[in-house]
């Protein structure tokens, strides 16, 4: 079977009735997580992945799973859309990717043109998100063939990259960022050996035997996290809501905006795919390249509608193609899809070359599904600008429950323990500390998923070498990966030592 073939089975898969439904709440609920300032794709994310757990009971492994990372996948795109209502509308990034968008957004809606900026934001995220998926189409059989003729090695050296990546573009400071990732990949030992048999930092505690659970540090860190957060810092949605007017862009901004919708849509896929970098990266270059090109540059951050088409585009091309490295090597590029990938595991599906060949139903029947739920992101969001907007005024004191209520219904669900109910509030508290100290989670969420799987590839390799750690430098492909990874924190450290030496040598 060819591409296509597999793309119409896909499609099919993705137009059956209870799918076109998980696809439709994934987008729904995803543009509401965006909107609302603080909760964030990833947190969204890791909040319904228990609940698609409970939806998914009655239906076979296969189709559970498929399901499931359809609904996800569509909370992930949909939250990446949603972000913008509130930077728009209230100056107030809804995650940080829309971060760019306030600048030149929140002063079109001043001057009433709110509607005009929401609604190319929705058409710049549907030309974006078609962008990824046609990228993602064409790339993934040539990736995963490439893939699967890597060595346990390579394997290895591909997962430090990954971490390192995540590392090095992780929050204002490196050292933090790697801290966290050292402490994911020993949160990921505990538990029993799966060679040896022995108990690793367990302390008697039978709960711990299986390891930690992932479901249930995800929700916590982030889910809980952010409750705690809001309840001990009062932070409410305050600030005055900017009047929507007309919906419809003008010709005049249809036109201006084709251009940067098509280079930051290009810009954005490019940079998604880079391990670590995603849709922060890609909003940010597209803004500065779109001031860059333009004949009036003074207009940027005065209501621009260029400052709103590039970075939205940018930023939703690179949520698509982050999906990339993440279905054919098996490699999250950031937060999010890590978070996913560990969903794919707890179906019992495992992302990477060998998808594609072992459960092509679920891949191509996601990858269909992000071409169904970017049609419903339109037809959803161009009439519903105004009630999303009234969602931004959800009070704190409404929403704080629910989150409550579903992280703790949503792990016991999956895991009938209370020791992670318990688990859940710690990591929540733990959550709240580590990113009020501005140490970043994502990292350590990578290293505790990734962290038996190198454990694993790399006593493969020292079994087929006997014991020769030369093995990752001898293999041409796990030389290369550990160079990328080494140059990655290098060249960021590198720079900024020769910025402080001028700076000194300016001062003296």
């Amino acid at each position: 079977m060819g591409t296509i073939d597999y793309l119409l089975n896909g499609l099919a898969t993705a137009m059956q009735w209870h799918n076109v439904l998980f696809v439709f709440f994934g987008v729904l609920i995803g543009t509401v997580v965006g909107v609302l300032p603080g909760i964030g794709p990833m947190s969204g994310v890791a909040l319904l992945i228990p609940i698609t757990a409970s939806l998914t009971a009655g239906l076979g492994p296969e189709e559970a799973a498929t399901s499931s990372i359809i609904l996800l996948a569509g909370v992930y795109y949909g939250a990446m859309y949603g972000g913008s209502t509130t930077s728009i509308l209230l100056n107030t990034p809804g995650e940080s990717s829309s971060v760019v968008t306030t600048l030149d957004g929140y002063q079109m809606a001043k001057q009433g043109r709110a509607g005009a900026a929401l609604s190319i934001a929705a058409i710049g995220s549907f030309a974006a998100g078609l962008v990824a998926l046609i990228g993602l189409i064409f790339l993934a059989n040539p990736l995963s063939a490439i893939a699967i003729k890597f060595g346990p090695a390579e394997y290895f050296s591909l997962m430090v990259l990954g971490l390192l990546a995540i590392s090095g573009l992780a929050g204002k400071s490196m050292t933090k960022a790697l801290m966290m990732t050292a402490l994911g990949l020993l949160l990921a030992t505990i538990g029993i050996d799966n060679v040896s048999g022995v108990a690793r930092f367990t302390f008697d505690l039978p709960e711990l035997y299986q390891g930690l659970e992932f479901l249930t540090v995800a929700v916590g860190l982030f889910a809980v996290g952010e409750v705690f957060k809001t309840i001990l810092h009062r932070e409410g949605n305050e600030g005055e809501i900017a009047r929507i007017n007309g919906i419809l862009p003008t010709k005049q901004d249809l036109k201006d905006s084709a251009a940067p919708i098509a280079r930051g849509s290009l810009l954005g896929f490019a940079v998604g795919l880079l391990p670590g970098a995603g849709a922060i990266l890609a909003s940010f270059f597209s803004y500065i390249m779109e001031k860059k090109l333009s004949r009036n540059p003074s207009k940027f951050g005065k209501g621009a509608i260029e400052g709103v088409a590039a970075p939205e585009s940018a930023n939703n091309a690179a949520a698509g193609s982050a999906m990339i490295p993440l279905l054919t090597l098996g490699i999250p590029s950031s937060g999010t899809t890590a978070i996913m990938m560990g969903a794919f595991i707890m179906y019992n599906v495992q992302p990477g070359p060998l998808l594609f060949q072992d459960h092509p139903q679920l891949a191509w029947g996601v990858i269909a599904s992000m071409f169904v739920g970017n049609l419903m992101l339109i037809i959803l969001n161009m009439p519903m600008v105004k009630i999303f907007a009234k969602v931004i005024e959800t009070p704190t004191k409404y929403l704080i429950p629910l989150i409550i209520v579903f992280s703790v219904f949503g792990v016991y669900a999956v895991q009938y323990s209370i020791f992670d109910l318990l688990l859940v509030m710690a990591c929540g508290l733990i959550g709240y500390y580590l990113s009020r100290n501005d140490f970043p989670l994502a990292p350590l969420v990578l290293g505790l998923i990734l962290g038996p799987m190198m454990e694993n590839n790399m006593r493969r390799a020292l079994t087929i070498s006997n014991g020769d750690f030369m093995i990752f430098l001898q293999k041409p492909i796990s030389l290369a990966f550990l160079i990328v990874g080494a140059l990655w924190i290098l060249v960021p450290l590198v720079l900024k030592l020769r910025g402080k030496n001028v700076l000194v040598n300016e001062e003296g």
